[in-house]
């Protein structure tokens, strides 16, 4: 159930301007009934400022006196407090993971050279500038800069990361692999590495069988 913005401050509000029981403002404001005895007593932890929920276009006066009415009657909200929207522009990094940022966009740069530098930007909270100096290694530190998978560091996710692969792939006319070939070589070199082992454990099971005084055949006298 949707509960207003600030719910001990509605409380306050509702307790000093309205006739509602303890438990209709308790029970809209998703607190304890102890918590609104406490509040209409003046002894909470501190003193709060009112908050009024019909100025706020969380609670209308009708459902105010529904409810002052109807002891029984459970108001509902008008609408939920305001969810916080990604807005467009960078991304924000945390301090501690900003450092990594030349990282990420090196490996960008490095494994999807089809990504633009507007959508590196978008992925990674970093600017055109600071790209084009990774790209042609005239940035300050570049002698530091290790490439590093961005989503490893923290700095994207997997999705946005495989979103941003996929549109620029489509705008640049490149078919996408749907399996990864990555490590296509060092398979065949594995399966190509147990198969001569499985060979040499099998001459040395024979040769092992040729110099046995019983040819090969199971000793008669071993239990």
């Amino acid at each position: 159930m949707a509960q207003p913005l600030m719910p001990h401050a509605t409380a306050s509000w509702l307790v000093d301007n309205t006739a509602l029981s303890f438990e209709q403002i308790a029970d809209f404001c998703g607190l304890h009934i102890l918590e609104v005895q406490a509040i209409a007593d003046d002894t909470a932890g501190t003193k709060l400022t009112g908050r009024d929920p019909v100025r706020a276009h969380e609670l209308t006066q009708e459902e105010i006196d529904k409810a002052q009415a109807d002891p029984d009657y459970r108001m509902k909200m008008t609408k939920g407090p305001e969810q916080v929207r990604r807005t467009k522009g960078p991304r924000y990094t945390p301090v501690s993971k900003r450092q990594d940022k030349p990282d990420g966009i090196a490996w960008i740069i490095r494994n999807h050279p089809e990504i633009s530098d507007g959508a590196i930007g978008n992925l990674i909270g970093t600017t055109r500038t600071t790209i084009a100096a990774i790209r042609d290694r005239s940035h300050w530190n570049i002698a530091n800069i290790t490439p590093k998978d961005p989503v490893t560091l923290g700095l994207t996710t997997q999705r946005e990361l495989d979103a941003a692969v996929s549109k620029a792939a489509k705008a640049a006319g490149i078919e996408q692999q749907q399996t990864d070939t990555r490590l296509d070589g060092d398979r065949e070199a594995l399966i190509a590495s147990l198969r001569a082992e499985r060979e040499q454990a099998s001459r040395d099971a024979e040769t092992a069988g040729q110099d046995s005084p019983f040819g090969g055949l199971e000793d008669p006298f071993k239990r």
